[in-house]
């Protein structure tokens, strides 16, 4: 979410073709700078709000992104056509660089966007760095707004305050291949216990397989066995967290999952190391027998080995029957606080975020859309995501609602204690523990 700066060309100036003296020409500079370069910001806000003019958006880029730049330019059109006088230019940046960028346009409002696309997990530490606007008031009064499911809404909110809209929600459910669960006599599983017997029965009669393949990088994949133990990342304690990854519960949900990993389903080896695309592309592969994935990832798997041989299921809980709560991904669109086009902007951030751009997205990409109404009209014309709006049904779950998460999750806390775990090196006590003592840390750390 960042883009470099623009560069600013500044001439010396000439006053009937004499050159002016260094001073006023450094005066002439800075005023220049002051106003024709950069918006008017008092504490990083902006204190104008031009009504006509260039708004810049940037938006995440897409492993085939075009399906997303129609639709995207579909809205504009739309912004642009109700506002005579104003326009947008979309970037698409990747999602790697989208920490340095955005911090360094937070830093610098004359290079910075009016809009951003941003990862809901990113919400907390973007509003402690004084980056996005409060849109509480113009959120509130949005019709389109009032369908928002609350896990979304959750996701753009800090201390009661707005800060963004949903773009789409994203669930992870268990993928399986039909195929060999036919050959083999097996049925999906309704437990973690019977999901891990059936991956090793799997792995035991097919040993080319993964009987269901996981990652020691997968912090999402791996989140639904903590919480389905009843255990937590973290606990409020006032207006900060405290860890909770090493209770007896969370401990639980750690042993299941990595139980998962060893020679008789997913070798350490190999696994210990993959993260959430790995595992999925394995399966998209033919490669193994199960994988949890996400509604984004049907696309993926619809272009692999394995089309027309797989269904999907939610995720099972601890309890026959059970759904495992499930992160709710997704991302969101944010007004910076530097614009100086802010009425414009939230426009444009309806445009780009309301029911009807949520509808194209889906049908292009796959996005679930954040609105109930919207969500369940897309369920009818693709019944491939009814096991994901099934398990958004069940219950998600966040993580923490702190600026000392972006830390934690930079610093790869969650997947280092699991590959502790499956390597051997730590049990789930002492790796939980470790892991807990560096969350206080960055929880401390975010104030």
């Amino acid at each position: 979410m960042k883009l470099s700066a623009l560069p600013q060309a500044l001439g010396f100036a000439r006053a009937g073709g004499t050159p002016i003296t260094a001073t006023v020409a450094a005066l002439l500079i800075a005023a220049l700078t002051a106003t024709a370069c950069a918006p008017q910001t008092s504490g990083g806000q902006a204190t104008t709000d031009e009504k006509s003019g260039t708004l810049r958006v940037w938006l995440f880029q897409e492993v085939n992104n075009k399906p997303k730049e129609q639709v995207v330019a579909q809205a504009v059109a739309a912004f642009e056509k109700n506002h005579p006088g104003a326009k947008a230019e979309v970037e698409y940046i990747p999602v790697e660089t989208r920490a340095q960028r955005v911090k360094a346009a937070f830093n610098d409002p004359a290079s910075a966007p009016d809009l951003i696309e941003y990862g809901n997990t990113d919400t907390a530490g973007y509003v402690k760095d004084g980056g996005l606007a409060d849109i509480s008031a113009e959120f509130t009064a949005w019709d389109d707004a009032k369908d928002t499911d609350p896990t979304a809404k959750q996701s753009v909110t800090v201390a009661g305050k707005v800060y963004g809209a949903p773009l789409f929600v994203g669930v992870r459910a268990l993928y399986y291949r039909t195929d060999v669960f036919r050959e083999l006599g097996l049925t999906a599983p309704r437990t973690q216990a019977e999901l891990v017997t059936t991956a090793k029965k799997i792995r035991k009669a097919k040993p080319e397989l993964y009987g269901i393949a996981v990652g020691g990088a997968y912090t999402y994949g791996a989140m639904p066995f903590v919480w389905a133990a009843g255990g937590e990342l973290a606990t409020a304690h006032g207006d900060t967290y405290k860890a909770a990854v090493n209770s007896e519960a969370a401990r639980t949900g750690i042993t299941t999952y990595t139980s998962l990993f060893g020679d008789d389903n997913c070798p350490a080896a190999k696994c210990a190391q993959m993260g959430g695309n790995a595992t999925v592309t394995a399966f998209a592969a033919g490669k193994a027998g199960m994988a949890i994935g996400g509604d984004f990832s049907h696309a993926a798997v619809e272009a692999g080995a394995v089309k027309g041989k797989y269904a999907v299921v939610p995720l099972p809980g601890t309890a026959p029957g059970s759904i495992a709560p499930a992160f709710a991904g997704g991302n969101n669109i944010g007004v910076l606080r530097s614009t100086s086009h802010r009425t414009l902007a939230v426009d444009l951030l309806k445009s780009l975020t309301g029911k009807e751009t949520q509808g194209r997205l889906f049908d292009a990409m796959g996005f679930l859309p954040t609105y109930t109404d919207v969500r369940a009209s897309a369920a009818q014309r693709q019944p491939f995501v009814k096991p994901f709006i099934d398990t958004l049904g069940a219950g998600t779950r966040f993580v923490p609602a702190s600026p000392g998460w972006g830390a934690i999750d930079a610093s790869l806390v969650l997947p280092t204690m699991f590959q502790e775990v499956v390597s051997g090196r730590k049990d789930v006590k002492a790796a939980a523990d470790d892991a807990a003592k560096k969350m206080d840390a960055a929880f401390a750390a975010a104030g």
